[in-house]
């Protein structure tokens, strides 16, 4: 009789992270649920904020506050502007469209809801769709934060950011703007950390 090899057992932090598609918090169709979820965790609209300690605590008030701000002519733009730009996006990157709260691994409110997402050759990639009134010379740092984090939040390893310059809210001739934003695990930690203190100071 040949002698039986024991496997060894995989410790906890080996397990591999559980598919983003069994990570569903919310939908955007059931508003409440969503909108209920988000307050109760940290989005990715929040850590595009997390650049101070001084910027942590304006979060947190937020947070805690609400912040009054329901929107302008800007964000309406965007909104109005967005499915559009994602059918580009859909039909030139083969990224779907996608407006589902997700959690990530073993971090049940550490939250994200990117604008699009996809498997290609089984990696997970994202998109993130923004428009603007300015020509950008780079993506600006607090939509870096953003994407990050959405990466660290679904295991992504890339993303494509695409934007779309527009000029009293009618866009420019041509088509949309984009860069792909590599995943970089040296700033997800820094905004985990602030991330975790932020919820720390919301359950006191």
């Amino acid at each position: 009789m040949e002698p039986v090899i024991m496997q060894p057992e995989l410790d906890l932090w080996e397990l591999p992270p559980v598919d983003h598609r069994d990570r569903v918090v919310a939908k955007s169709e059931d508003r409440v649920a969503w909108i209920r979820a988000r307050s109760r965790g940290v989005t990715a609209t929040d850590v595009a904020r997390l650049s101070s300690e001084r910027a942590l605590q304006s979060v947190l008030q937020d947070k805690l506050l609400g912040s009054g701000f329901g929107g302008n002519a800007f964000t309406d733009h965007g909104r109005a502007r967005e499915p559009e730009i994602a059918r580009w996006v859909r039909a030139k990157h083969r990224i779907e469209p996608s407006s589902t709260l997700f959690h990530a691994h073993g971090e049940p409110f550490h939250l994200a809801t990117p604008d699009g997402v996809a498997v290609h050759d089984g990696v997970v990639v994202l998109s993130e769709i923004k428009t603007t009134g300015h020509a950008w010379k780079s993506i600006p740092r607090s939509y870096l934060r953003q994407v990050w984090w959405q990466q660290y939040v679904l295991g992504a390893e890339r993303t494509l950011v695409v934007w779309e310059q527009h000029q009293d809210f009618v866009p420019l001739p041509g088509e949309p703007r984009f860069q792909w934003v590599e995943r970089d695990d040296n700033q997800i930690h820094t905004l985990v950390v602030l991330a975790s203190r932020l919820l720390d100071a919301l359950r006191r």
